[in-house]
């Protein structure tokens, strides 16, 4: 599946490769471009209202294969954060993203060592509640970050609580972090991603974020032998085509490949 409900993220990613400020409407020509080029590859893309859900359905830029996701999460971002801390974004009507064809919902949540684990519990119970009544899968995807007070953090180990404390809650699907970023010795990305197996009471699926493209596709191999059942990345896919001349013809080529790619690698492992 395909990831293209970054916002303020993605912005910096194009700030990159201008000198000028990065409107909205080239993010948003950004989203639909992807939408439209890689969305007949992907099983289900995964869109934001802030940016591209209503232009993308009124003009039909998801390929008639690919399943919707709607984002429905509100990201509230710090000055060191683009994203600081999320709630349920309540203009995301379950019922009618349903109707606009919307098979599913997802939730970002923000885990960090030093918060309490209640008001987390609390939103995904109520997300998965609010899926629920509307017939739509739920997707949450937690993502582990430092204390707000800075000092050492284990990311590694926040990753897989996270997973213990939020992966038994109901949701449908959960999207999990790539253990060690992808980097490392399969033996303990394997272990890991064995630990995270055991914790999610759901399916779950990786996302790219954090991981060099390049190495995303043996991640996702190692995920999916130990329980994963694929992907849920954007970064991975069209991040490198960025700060090509004809974004376009790139989107067409190299991303569609890897995409086919990745695609190829979950469809052998679910064989098995």
């Amino acid at each position: 599946m395909l990831a293209i409900d970054q916002r303020e993220a993605l912005r910096a990613m194009l700030a990159e490769h201008t000198t000028g400020p990065v409107s909205d409407a080239t993010v948003t020509d950004f989203k639909l471009a992807v939408t439209r080029a890689l969305s007949p590859f992907a099983s289900a893309i995964l869109l934001d209202r802030d940016f591209i859900w209503d232009r993308a359905i009124a003009e039909r830029a998801v390929a008639p294969s690919c399943a919707l996701i709607a984002a429905a999460d509100r990201f509230i971002p710090s000055e060191a954060e683009f994203v600081a801390d999320v709630e349920i974004d309540d203009a995301v009507v379950p019922d009618m993203v349903r109707d606009q064809g919307a098979t599913a919902l997802k939730l970002l949540v923000i885990w960090r060592p030093d918060e309490p684990a209640e008001p987390r519990i609390a939103m995904v119970r109520r997300f998965v509640t609010r899926c629920r009544a509307a017939g739509l899968v739920s997707i949450i995807e937690p993502v582990a970050r430092r204390s707000r007070h800075g000092g050492r953090f284990d990311w590694e180990a926040g990753v897989i609580a996270a997973a213990r404390e939020l992966g038994a809650l109901g949701a449908d699907l959960y999207k999990a972090e790539v253990p060690l970023h992808g980097n490392g010795a399969e033996a303990a990305i394997r272990i890991a991603c064995t630990a995270l197996t055991r914790a999610i009471a759901s399916p779950w699926v990786v996302l790219s974020s954090s991981v060099e493209p390049d190495k995303f596709p043996r991640a996702v191999a190692l995920a999916c032998a130990e329980g994963a059942s694929g992907f849920l990345a954007g970064r991975a896919v069209w991040q490198p085509v960025i700060g090509m001349a004809d974004r376009g013809a790139a989107l067409a080529s190299a991303a569609a490949d890897r995409l086919k790619r990745l695609c190829e690698i979950t469809d052998r492992a679910m064989v098995r």
